[in-house]
């Protein structure tokens, strides 16, 4: 079962631990404040730490008896890891992938596969998934191993000490490098998008121009927040939709003077074409800076030499 609440207005600019037991109130502070440190407790349909502050509208999501941490089921689902480590895994998402179970989806997801590969993943919350890419987004991800590793993680991404790094094709032609700095929230009439709000949250993302094939660029993105959907709904505000993205390019945007047999694969482009590419991060053990890459997906690679047969 899950429940879903909007934070009020006489509510706005508190902890989520506190908010969460005053709107839930059948269940106490402590145990609220366990079950968001569990993953069991979602701000705005992501993971969050109990201090978090939450501002009117966010969206507080609670799974109070379901969706506990060994309920999911392990299955074999095709993911790559591209490295094992004691604390951590390091994976190459597919596209096509949900993270975890949850509403309208109870197996089928990474989170599904991670049991079935790892099965002493069933002791960490959410097993070990400490960080989310779209379905539809491919590329690294890390995983956690360990409940003191998940809990340092966690931490570096709250401090905005994790540099991740993407790779985006849109439409449009830009040149040099340049800052959004737009806030971001839950789109007023549809709960399953963000959009930029002047009332939203502080989003914060860093596109460099990698290489452009007439009126279409490959951007190279790195993130400080780590809103939901930030890439995407930034792009699209500042008309640099990314070709493929079903809620944020609906319309399938073309460019000017595109050739036929492009123009034909943009519109079938079955995804998101963004990528997850570079993870940064200070290991626990060493104190050392840790780089994790991933290549390319091989659909936005073909679609870039497609690009540049026109070029």
């Amino acid at each position: 079962m899950e429940i879903i609440k909007k934070v009020p207005e006489e509510l706005s600019g508190m902890r989520l631990d506190k908010v969460s037991s005053i709107i839930f109130e059948d269940f106490s502070r402590t145990q609220h404040k366990k079950w968001i440190i569990e993953g069991r407790i979602l701000l705005n349909n992501d993971i969050a730490s109990p201090k978090d502050i939450v501002f009117i509208n966010d969206e507080i999501e609670i799974h109070p008896i379901v969706e506990t941490k060994i309920s999911w089921v392990p299955e074999d689902i095709e993911f790559e890891v591209i490295k094992e480590e004691d604390n951590y895994l390091i994976i190459n998402k597919p596209t096509n992938l949900i993270m975890h179970p949850g509403a309208g989806c109870f197996n089928g997801t990474l989170a599904n596969g991670l049991l079935y590969r790892y099965p002493e993943l069933k002791k960490i919350a959410r097993a070990g998934i400490v960080h989310r890419l779209d379905k539809d987004t491919s590329g690294i991800l890390l995983v956690a191993r360990t409940e003191k590793f998940r809990n340092y993680f966690v931490n570096l991404l709250q401090e905005r000490k994790v540099k991740k790094n993407y790779k985006a094709i849109v439409v449009g032609k830009i040149i040099g490098s340049f800052e959004i700095t737009d806030p971001i929230g839950r789109d007023k009439n549809n709960r399953t998008k963000m959009s930029v709000r002047l009332d939203g949250k502080e989003a914060h993302t860093f596109v460099k121009l990698e290489e452009n094939y007439n009126n279409y660029s490959l951007l190279d993105i790195s993130i400080k927040t780590g809103r939901t959907h930030q890439i995407r709904v930034h792009l699209s505000s500042k008309k640099l939709p990314i070709i493929g993205d079903r809620t944020y390019n609906p319309s399938k945007n073309i460019a000017r003077d595109t050739p036929d047999d492009i123009t034909d694969i943009i519109k079938d482009f079955p995804r998101q074409a963004l990528h997850s590419y570079q993870l940064s991060f200070e290991d626990s053990d060493t104190k050392e800076t840790v780089t994790y890459s991933a290549p390319l997906h091989k659909d936005m690679e073909s679609l870039i030499n497609r690009f540049k047969k026109h070029i």
